[in-house]
């Protein structure tokens, strides 16, 4: 192994060892307190060090990193404190995810390092955003995301690295090649010569080096930022190297030929490099051993305090709150219509204008809000929405992207980390499947994790009617109103479109927004030109009535009310809930108050509907108010059909009159 020392000092060289060498000890003792059992899980790093301690040295202490499991020399060369990341690993309160999260899945904004989830992949998207930020901002600064040689397999790999090359991102993407996927072996995980050809395929640079020489990853990572930041490009790194422990210990190496170990214990990072400093005189024996020393007994000093730390005590209220990060004050008026008697004033709106104008308000009144979806930009997406935004607000922040939903949604949350709002149109809320992970697993979860908020609105062309069959017309917001801490909105009305959309960028948490398509261009109302607000969370009691009360949303407010129209010998109570995600459970209550007999009308199919939900609630919550059983009128348990007849035939509007007229007769 040859090293190159080049303009480094002595001092230097021996701050590179203690930095390689301070992981090492500490996975050493890990993997004695491993099987003592104070710690529970651990996934080994010895012999790649050098790449994750050479990677951290290189860049400046605010460029913000995205490691792996495998990469603790990220977290001790930020020189997080030994006793926080032990409390950290054994699920202490006092460690960086209050004990919810397990060894390396936590981020911490203090040393800018944002944390892994188990699916590896949309840690790369992460970094597109907050390497955007840095190129909107001008901070000359990149962000660096690891991967391994498993995870270039995965989707979110080419949806990342496509995104940096066509919006010139200045970040780099490491590939830890150690020769295995858990126990796969690299021959039967790709065909191409060597994972850095790929970059070419991308319009990218790219280099493999010798992932063991902590020098070599160093100058490599020292260069290729200077080449990112000059150029605003991403960059491509392979570093070979090999793990000589399991993928985490339970798996152990029985699948590995006994001849690697041999070979790449020749080439370990840390002992190569203490050998090269030894013949430069920077070290000798002596002052090894001292070196040795002197980490032991910290080691042993950061034990003593992490096993002060007392036991946790679950606090249910502490927990539920912190599932959502607390959103500050704007200068918008909030207006209540939630009271069937409100009524508004101001500019008469079609649905889709209403969106169009909240979203126009929105960004005048964030400067930092970013627009990103297909063919939002000089085409003015799919539904002209958007049409006209990028002569307005520039195309640094009215982006087109790439045809990648997981990316896109990855990169909404970089751009969040560095202060950001942001909003990803869906171009169809069908197409929200392939970047569900990003959403329900990083968007959903990342506050609660480690106190990162995620600024983020998702908007969502939805629903049927319009003929356009079973790929852009399907319901699906049931799929998101089980994760905890996503917020889903529902609007139903040009009012409520604008005020809950407003709303939804005032608020730090990222926000599913589902648009009726059908209602486009077909509802129109009054809508203040102003800029206001209607409360996330609140129902509207739309009408009022004694016989029945339908509970509703969507298309289904407007089946509602051209039903009572049709029939004007029925008193149909009608409530709207507008949000789906919190529930405003004291407006349910009321309307089942105020007739005993409740309807909940969705367009979603049947099974799984949130109208199961809202019904077992009230079958708990008010059984004693009830004179018949809560009935709900839903879609067929289909795949929605493009036939106009059969689409019909398919919608929960079909068999309305059913259920209202088997309610009444109970």
């Amino acid at each position: 192994m040859q090293f190159d020392r080049k303009e480094l000092s002595n001092q230097e060289l021996l701050h590179f060892y203690k930095s390689i060498l301070w992981p090492r000890m500490i996975e050493e003792k890990m993997l004695v307190l491993l099987r003592q059992g104070r710690i529970s899980k651990w996934f080994s790093g010895i012999g790649q060090e050098a790449i994750a301690v050479g990677a951290t040295l290189a860049l400046d202490e605010d460029e913000w990193i995205m490691p792996l499991h495998r990469n603790l020399g990220v977290f001790t060369t930020r020189n997080m404190p030994l006793h926080k990341l032990f409390q950290q690993w054994q699920g202490n309160k006092e460690g960086y995810s209050k004990g919810r999260e397990r060894s390396f899945h936590f981020g911490t904004k203090e040393h800018h390092i944002c944390g892994m989830i188990s699916h590896l992949g949309p840690q790369l998207a992460i970094a597109d955003g907050i390497a955007l930020a840095h190129k909107l901002k001008k901070e000359n600064k990149v962000s660096v995301a690891f991967t391994g040689d498993g995870g270039t397999s995965e989707g979110d790999f080419h949806e990342a690295l496509n995104t940096a090359a066509v919006w010139d991102l200045p970040v780099i993407f490491i590939i830890e090649n150690n020769g295995y996927g858990l126990s796969t072996p690299i021959n039967e995980q790709f065909r191409c010569e060597s994972l850095v050809d790929r970059a070419k395929g991308y319009g990218m640079e790219g280099v493999k080096i010798d992932g063991n020489n902590l020098l070599a990853v160093y100058d490599t990572i020292k260069g290729v930022k200077d080449y990112c930041i000059k150029n605003e490009k991403p960059y491509l790194i392979e570093c070979m190297t090999f793990r000589m422990r399991g993928h985490e210990e339970a798996s152990g190496t029985k699948y590995v030929p006994s001849y690697l170990f041999e070979q790449w214990e020749l080439k370990d990072p840390v002992k190569n490099f203490e050998r090269y400093l030894i013949e430069l005189g920077v070290l000798n024996e002596g002052s090894v051993e001292v070196v040795k020393e002197e980490l032991k007994e910290l080691i042993e000093s950061e034990l003593q305090i992490a096993y002060k730390a007392s036991a946790i005590e679950p606090d249910t209220i502490e927990e539920m709150t912190d599932v959502y990060a607390p959103r500050e004050d704007f200068p918008v008026t909030i207006i209540d219509n939630s009271q069937h008697y409100f009524h508004p004033s101001g500019k008469e709106m079609r649905f889709i204008d209403a969106i169009s104008d909240g979203m126009r308000t929105s960004m005048k009144l964030h400067s930092n809000l970013i627009l990103m979806g297909q063919d939002i930009a000089e085409y003015g997406g799919a539904f002209k929405i958007t049409e006209g935004f990028v002569q307005e607000f520039g195309k640094e922040r009215v982006r087109n992207t790439p045809l990648c939903e997981s990316a896109i949604v990855g990169a909404a949350l970089g751009l969040s980390i560095k202060g950001y709002k942001s909003m990803m149109e869906m171009q169809f809320a069908d197409f929200v499947s392939v970047g569900f992970n990003q959403i329900v697993n990083n968007l959903a979860k990342i506050h609660y994790r480690w106190g990162q908020s995620a600024d983020v609105v998702v908007r969502m062309p939805t629903g049927g009617g319009v003929g356009a069959g079973p790929f852009h017309s399907q319901s699906n917001e049931a799929w998101f109103t089980h994760v905890p801490g996503l917020k889903v909105v529902y609007p139903s009305t040009p009012i409520d479109a604008k005020g809950l959309l407003i709303a939804s960028f005032n608020d730090p948490n990222p926000v599913l927004y589902f648009e009726h398509k059908a209602l486009y261009r077909s509802v129109s109302g009054l809508v203040p030109e102003t800029a206001y607000e209607i409360e996330i969370g609140k129902a509207k009691w739309v009408q009022e009535g004694s016989d029945l009360s339908i509970i509703t949303y969507g298309a289904g407010l407007h089946w509602a009310l051209d039903y009572a129209k049709a029939h004007p010998e029925l008193s149909i109570d009608i409530t709207d809930l507008r949000t789906l995600l919190p529930l405003d459970y004291d407006a349910i209550r009321s309307a089942v108050k105020r007739t005993g007999k409740v309807l909940i009308l969705h367009e979603d199919n049947l099974f799984g509907g949130i109208g199961g939900e809202i019904a077992a609630w009230i079958a708990e919550h008010c059984f004693e108010l009830l004179d018949a059983p809560v009935k709900r009128c839903a879609s067929l348990d289909t795949p929605i059909p493009f036939n106009l007849e059969l689409e019909k035939n398919y919608l929960a509007k079909n068999r309305l009159d059913d259920f209202v007229q088997d309610l009444l007769t109970y």
